[in-house]
């Protein structure tokens, strides 16, 4: 069975969503680091900005849903596992190449594919 033409351009949707919100992340993240803040509070606060993207665009655009309190509570759920997830790769950038947007950018394609599938097949199924 060939899919239907939403679900052959939802991942790309889905990366293109992303890619806006990655931006607006690492925008906000890198010109807090210039600031003088810690790359903690900065990816945090680039991450939580990046957040609202990313939820408002999957769940009106990409998976084509009503925010509801059960999907809100389960992108927080995949959003957190992929912030754990950013959170180590940024920590071992840092030691290991004195750059915290090296490993912040390294971490999107993992983070990319593991909120595309828990989104499709758990958040809005």
């Amino acid at each position: 069975m060939t899919p239907n033409v939403t679900q052959r351009w939802q991942f790309p949707v889905f990366v293109a969503i992303g890619l806006v919100s990655a931006a607006v992340d690492i925008f906000i993240l890198q010109v807090l680091v210039w600031s003088g803040f810690h790359y903690t509070v900065a990816v945090t606060l680039g991450f939580l900005t990046g957040f609202l993207v990313n939820y408002l665009g999957h769940t009106r655009v990409t998976f084509k849903k009503q925010e509801t309190v059960a999907n809100v509570l389960g992108f927080i759920l995949v959003v957190l596992l992929n912030y754990l997830i950013t959170l180590s790769f940024v920590a071992l950038s840092e030691v290991f190449l004195d750059s915290v947007v090296t490993g912040k950018i390294v971490s999107l394609p993992v983070v990319a594919v593991n909120g595309f599938l828990w989104g499709k097949y758990l958040v809005f199924k």
